[in-house]
């Protein structure tokens, strides 16, 4: 490097070999006087001297050259580029720049100018693939500490620069030119936050380093940096108050901006005290219609939708939106952005219909506006992943997640946030779809990726976390499930607090997994605890209260406490029919498990009853082949077995059997829980060959999929021994009941 910066600067000076370790026999003295300021070792006392007549020679040559090469000591060295300085010429505090810079950043021929002397002189390297330059870090470390001087004043300039440069969503590759600026910003960040904290910022300067706060939170907050995020926002909100006041609107962008970050941390509280805020602000300064107004409006709507409160979220989201469609018209972004969220809150009430409608028309406006390949394009395509997914289209939710991580790979790259969100989505799909090794391939590649980005404790990790608890329980894998639930509950409770309810989410989750387990004193006590939770947080009759009562009479039937059970199922009942409606498919649900109920009590045709009625609902909802409907048609199978109706019951059990290889496919677990069901009629009837086969398909699927010590592996064992008792096979029959009993032991 020393021969490299040696051999540029004699071609620029023209001078030889001699004069050339003259002047650097007299740097190097000179040098030395100021060692304590560079903290590199003995050895590389000759780069630095080499570097040292090099800039002096660059600043005698062309002072803008040295300027910018100073400036670059306090931006980040592996990437800078021309677009990276121009934006902060157009802002007001522009008039306070150095001439230099607005000679350099407003003129692309004086800046290559600079840029040309910087490459010849060996300062820095160009990046072709990239049309950007970098500097070696060791110089960069060297412009550092040798400009230290400049500081206040380089400083103050780069803050700016990035601050400036900040997209906003409406410019071309913003995700891109976001991710180039956080280097950037990180490195700004720190000497930021501790000229704020020690006063060394002139008052002149408030203003615009408030501005430069607010944007910078704006790139932390998009990055996924919630704490950085925060640090900015709440700075440029004390700025703006002090210069502005608190009612001035860019005051008020601070204060809806914060209300967003506390929304996507679950401080709900906090999110709806800055909403209303920043609302009250807008209405008093721009009107109700005001688009501001509005995006506030839009905001409450999904803080709202987060808390369940889904009138209260519908009517802001039609305020918005009708708001929108007057002041931008129907295709404008904003308002494609509001018929977007509808589309949410429709598809959390079960509105399939209506929130297909929504994401239809949401994703064909941004694919005009933006194109294809767009983040909010990509969002809205991930949504229709999802819903297709809750509509069991699970080909075309596969098709949506596939396009939408394609996309956002490309645009935020693999190990985004919002990538890993699409990544966590496709380990949900195929979990749901019984193939269990890519599904914990997602949710260990989204895990992974959350522990980098956010860190372990952060709450997107641990509901991946609780998610790969869920995929463990699914897999009988009871130790590793109960390990992830206490890790996601352990870090949200100590991120959320004990009542939160994402902490209730995952106790709930225990409270199955115990159930699964027949630790029924423990399942009971995460129920209830859960239960309680919810009806503080929520109340007595919102969804997650009334899926954690659906539960707990899982729990009572499973014990035999029918009366209690009843009691349970019913609450649910009633508290989802008037949420929801009676046609609901979790109002559907609970109907479903009554029939259960009422079958094992013997109530024969009650239980008819609720599973036609189910059934009526989930293909009216579903369609005829929804996973959904098909586990109610089994159930009417087992019913109609267990009265005897064994032609009926064989009906229901192929038709079941049909809809979940289509759906799942042969080797998955619920299309194996039917084979096996299928196995037992066929005993019942004597066809014993035809029962053999069944279960050993079972079998085989079962031991495939969940493993050889698995209950439903164990219970289909158990049943291939009484089928060869019965047959008179009595080795055969002895040597499954040994193995059912080793295993279970």
């Amino acid at each position: 490097m020393a021969i490299n910066q040696a051999g540029s600067y004699m071609r620029k000076t023209g001078i030889n070999l001699p004069e050339y370790i003259e002047l650097y026999d007299q740097a190097w003295a000179r040098l030395m006087g100021k060692q304590h300021r560079f903290a590199l070792p003995e050895d590389k006392g000759s780069i630095l001297t080499t570097w040292t007549l090099s800039f002096n020679s660059l600043r005698l040559q062309d002072e803008n050259a040295a300027n910018l090469l100073k400036l670059w000591a306090f931006l980040d060295n592996r990437d800078l580029w021309y677009e990276l300085l121009t934006p902060a010429l157009n802002l007001e505090i522009a008039k306070k720049v150095p001439r230099w810079f607005v000679s350099c950043a407003g003129d692309k021929i004086d800046f290559n100018e600079c840029i040309e002397l910087l490459l010849e002189y060996s300062f820095i390297e160009a990046k072709t693939e990239s049309y950007s330059f970098s500097m070696h870090s060791v110089l960069h470390h060297w412009c550092f500490q040798a400009f230290e001087e400049d500081d206040v004043t380089m400083s103050w300039l780069a803050v700016i620069i990035v601050a400036s440069a900040v997209p906003s969503e409406i410019v071309l590759d913003y995700p891109l030119i976001q991710r180039r600026l956080l280097p950037h910003c990180d490195r700004v960040y720190p000497r930021l936050q501790r000229r704020i904290h020690e006063g060394l910022m002139n008052e002149e300067d408030l203003p615009s380093l408030s501005d430069a706060c607010h944007q910078l939170g704006l790139l932390y907050s998009d990055q996924g940096k919630m704490k950085e995020a925060e640090d900015m926002y709440l700075r440029a909100l004390t700025g703006k108050e002090k210069v502005w006041g608190s009612e001035h609107t860019s005051t008020l962008d601070t204060v809806n901006n914060l209300g967003t970050l506390y929304n996507s941390q679950g401080k709900m509280k906090e999110a709806e005290d800055m909403y209303l805020r920043a609302l009250t602000g807008y209405e008093k300064v721009w009107s109700s219609e005001h688009t501001s107004t509005l995006d506030t409006v839009n905001n409450l709507g999904t803080l709202y939708n987060n808390q369940g409160k889904m009138i209260e979220a519908e009517d802001m989201y039609l305020r918005a939106l009708t708001g929108y469609e007057k002041a931008w018209g129907s295709e404008h972004t904003s308002t494609l952005d509001t018929v977007n969220n509808l589309g949410n809150l429709y598809s959390d009430q079960g509105k399939m219909k209506e929130a297909e409608n929504m994401y239809l028309r949401a994703l064909t406006g941004y694919e005009k506006a933006w194109d294809s390949e767009h983040t909010s394009t990509l969002d809205t395509v991930n949504n229709l992943g999802t819903l297709y997914s809750d509509q069991g289209k699970m080909k075309e939710a596969e098709d949506m997640y596939l396009r939408a991580l394609t996309g956002k790979e490309k645009a935020w790259g693999s190990e985004h946030t919002s990538t890993l969100e699409t990544v966590n989505n496709l380990g949900t799909l195929y979990k749901d779809q019984g193939k269990m090794i890519e599904a914990e391939d997602m949710y260990l590649r989204a895990l992974t990726g959350y522990e980098k980005a956010w860190g372990s404790e952060h709450t997107s990790t641990l509901d991946t976390v609780n998610n790969l608890g869920n995929l463990y329980s699914d897999q009988g894998k009871m130790k590793e499930a109960e390990d992830m639930y206490l890790r996601a509950l352990t870090g949200k409770e100590k991120v959320w607090g004990s009542e939160h309810t994402s902490t209730l989410d995952t106790v709930n989750n225990l409270g199955n997994l115990y159930s699964d387990q027949g630790k029924m004193k423990e399942a009971e006590n995460m129920y209830l605890r859960a239960l309680t939770g919810y009806e503080k947080a929520w109340g007595s009759e919102h969804t997650s209260t009334l899926n954690t009562v659906n539960n707990l009479g899982i729990l009572y039937s499973d014990q035999g406490k029918m009366k209690e059970a009843e009691n349970m199922y019913l609450r649910a009942l009633t508290g989802k029919e008037k949420v929801w409606g009676s046609e609901h498919t979790s109002t559907l649900n609970t109907v479903n498990n009554l029939g259960t109920l009422y079958s094992d009590q013997g109530k024969m045709k009650e239980a008819e009853d609720m599973y036609l009625r189910a059934l009526t609902g989930y293909e009216k909802a579903w369609d005829s082949e929804h996973t959904s409907t098909l586990e109610t048609v089994n159930n009417l199978g087992n019913l109609y077995k267990d009265q005897g109706k064994m032609i009926e019951a064989e009906n229901m059990y192929l038709r079941a059997l049909t809809g979940k290889e289509k759906a799942w496919g042969s080797e998955h677990t619920s299309t194996l829980d039917t084979v096996n069901n299928l196995g037992t009629l066929y005993s019942k009837q004597d066809k014993m060959k035809e029962a053999e086969d069944m279960y050993l398909r079972a079998l085989t699927g079962y031991e495939r999929a969940w493993g050889s010590e698995h209950t439903s592996t164990l219970d289909t064992i158990n049943n291939l021994g009484i089928l060869y008792k019965d047959q008179g096979k009595m080795k055969e029959a002895e040597n499954m009941f040994q193995r059912a009993k080793t295993k279970k032991s």
